[in-house]
């Protein structure tokens, strides 16, 4: 059988799911979350020019908290439309 190399993060969770850190959602946990997912289904392009420096500091917060900035973006504007 051949041996399947993991990255870094992927051996992480499997350690994880070893250790029991890990436990089954319930069918309802599962709906609700297909729910949320499809609800934040992006459907629409928006092309907007902005001021370098916020650009580059949006950019900063993203990286820090580990998410493509586009996607930081979308979650600030989706933040202020639905309070």
């Amino acid at each position: 059988m051949k041996r399947v190399k993991l990255t870094r993060k992927e051996k992480e969770i499997e350690i994880a799911l070893l250790k029991g850190e890990y436990v089954n959602a319930s069918r309802q946990e599962m709906e609700t979350i297909a729910s949320s997912i499809a609800r934040r289904r992006k459907d629409a392009v928006l092309n907007i020019r902005v001021n370098s420096l916020d650009l580059e500091g949006v950019k900063k917060k993203a990286k820090k908290l580990g998410v493509p900035y586009q996607t930081f973006i979308s979650e600030i504007i989706h933040r202020v439309a639905h309070p």
